[in-house]
Parts: structure tokens; C-alpha cells; sequence
């Protein structure tokens, strides 16, 4: 797949099809890779794929100009239709080089179940099924469930639908669509007061960096609420009853359009498990409305059209 996208990369901006190549490159530490956003056919040479590309590219589009070449996995490609049927890009401008994943390695899973610092391993792997750790010159081998990220074991689309190129064979949904993560199953298990005990005490520590709605190809808005003073949302410093105000708000606000690409709580560098909240919105609309973010690129933006008729149930 890797040489066939450098190949097909090179080739799409040698014929003047795209302005711009975005995918992924290797990055500064272990086991990383870092989004590549170039004009230059040279560094397509530059380009990877491997078990670590971590980032939702489709953030970028909004901020590029011209047509553009995107590397995309199956959650990236429904935010890139999210987009299309919202009016931020236009899919004459695209081409989508879809990657068939088979799922992210979360390094903080390896982390926690060898007991070393991902700088400490000196090899992670990935064959079929099974995920290999080289740590202290001895092999580990996990089960590739138990190192994925958790919206990977719950992946309804690894083989993008919206696509011009594929790089390599399709793949089946996850075989158990109902994974949520244990963070969800146990906040349901709750009473609403521990709930409300529990989320007081992982947004106490949100210092209100904003990486989760800066990641978020959802996330679109020139302005976001938390920066109006003019009525003034929420206080600047982080409080908790404001942190809660503003996740609340920003996944009101990403209904309908959020992928549940896990990006907000990858980045959160305080581990809040930002999840929890958006994929229960995810499932809330899927039950209420019957429908899936990013599915369909013909279809109308859920929260910008409404049914003259009502379906007769929707009202108790």
C-alpha cells in the first residue's frame, strides 16, 4: 500500500490533478507519524502507512486552497463526506486515496501493559491478529484488540465508501459493532449522582487547552461560543461547571456530524475520556433519527433540515 500511494501520490500532482498531497510521515519520536501537507512531488517519497497513523487528516481541508489529494482511513473519509454535505469542501476538489485499515495501535495501551515508556521499546509489529512488543531485547506478543484504540474495535466503515483510489484490499467492519469502551459500559453502570461525581472529577483537571475541539474536523466554526464575551458563555479559566458547559455545548453542537474518530480524547493531554460523551451522542442520534454521520455524501446535514412531517413516535 505504502508504495503504491507514493506512486499514485507523485503521479497526481505530476499531471496537475491536485495542488496538494496530504497523508503521513514518519515523525520526530518512536513509533509516530506526522501529518505531510506538501505541493512538492518530491517528498512524496516521504510518505507512510503504517500502524501508527493516528490523525483525522481531514481537519486540514477546511484550511487549504485548491484541489486537493487526501490520504484517508475509514473514519477519516466519513468526516471528508461530514464535510462535503455541510459545504466546507467541494468533492470536485478531492481525491480520496483510501487506505484500508485494520485499525491504530494506541501506544498508551502498549504502555500500560508492558510497564516501559513507548521511548523504552526498542520494536512494536503488527502481524494479522497480533501485535508484537520488542522491550529489553525480549518479544511480547498481545492480541491486536487488547492494543487497539477503542473506537477501532468499534469501526463500522475501515474500507472508506467515498473513494477515487484504493491502496490496497478492502476490509470488513469490526466484528463486535456494539464495543463502546469500558469507560462508557461503566458510567452507564452509574446512579446519575456518581455519574455526575465521576464527570466533576475528570473535567476538574480540564485546563481548557482546546486541543480536543481543534482536532476535531467537526469543529468547523470560524468563532467558537467559549470566545464570545457578548453574551459570555463560560469564564476563561478553568473551572469545572465551565469545562463541563463547553464539552456538553461542543458535542450538541457535533451531533450529526461527529465520526466518533476518537481524535478528542487522543489528544487530550490530561487523558479526560472525551469519548465516553461523543459516542454516546453518536448512538443518540443514530437511535433518535436512524442516522450515521459521513454515510452518504448526497444525503442533507441532520441538523440543518428538518421533515415537514414528524415521525409520529418522536414525540412522548
Amino acid at each position: 500500500m505504502e508504495q503504491k500511494l507514493r506512486q499514485e501520490a507523485k503521479a497526481l500532482l505530476e499531471q496537475k490533478r491536485v495542488d496538494w498531497i496530504i497523508g503521513f510521515t514518519p515523525g520526530s519520536l518512536k513509533f509516530t507519524t506526522t501529518p505531510l501537507i506538501t505541493r512538492d512531488k518530491a517528498d512524496t517519497e516521504r510518505l507512510v502507512i503504517n500502524p501508527f497513523i493516528t490523525n483525522n487528516l481531514a481537519n486540514f481541508l477546511t484550511e487549504i486552497k485548491g484541489r486537493v489529494g487526501i490520504v484517508a482511513k475509514g473514519c477519516e473519509s466519513r468526516s471528508i463526506v461530514s464535510l462535503i454535505q455541510d459545504n466546507k469542501v467541494a468533492r470536485e476538489d478531492l481525491v480520496i486515496l483510501a487506505v484500508p485499515c485494520p485499525g491504530i495501535i494506541d501506544l498508551a495501551k502498549i504502555e500500560r501493559l508492558v510497564g516501559k515508556d513507548r521511548d523504552e521499546l526498542d520494536d512494536v509489529s503488527r502481524d494479522g491478529d497480533k501485535v508484537s512488543v520488542k522491550v529489553d531485547g525480549k518479544k511480547k506478543d498481545f492480541a491486536a484488540a487488547d492494543v487497539l484504540f477503542d473506537h477501532c474495535l468499534a469501526c463500522e466503515l475501515p474500507t472508506p465508501q467515498e473513494y477515487d483510489i484504493i491502496l490496497g484490499e478492502p476490509r470488513p467492519p469490526a466484528p463486535d459493532l456494539k464495543v463502546s469502551g469500558q469507560n462508557i459500559a461503566e458510567l452507564k453502570a452509574l446512579t446519575p449522582a456518581e455519574r455526575w461525581a465521576s464527570w466533576e472529577n475528570e473535567l476538574s483537571r480540564c485546563i481548557r487547552c482546546y486541543a480536543c475541539r481543534n482536532v476535531c474536523p467537526a469543529c468547523f466554526c470560524q468563532r467558537c461560543f467559549v470566545e464570545e464575551t457578548e453574551p459570555q458563555w463560560t469564564l476563561p479559566m478553568p473551572q469545572w461547571q465551565d469545562n463541563l458547559i463547553f464539552q456538553i455545548i461542543r458535542n450538541i453542537h457535533v451531533a450529526g456530524r461527529c465520526t466518533d474518530c476518537g481524535e478528542c480524547e487522543r489528544v487530550c493531554p490530561v487523558n479526560i475520556p472525551l469519548r465516553s460523551l461523543t459516542r454516546e451522542m453518536y448512538d443518540t442520534v443514530d437511535e433518535l433519527f436512524k442516522f450515521k454521520s459521513g454515510m452518504d455524501k448526497d444525503a442533507l446535514p441532520l441538523m440543518a433540515h428538518y421533515e415537514q412531517e414528524e415521525a409520529e413516535d418522536f414525540f412522548k
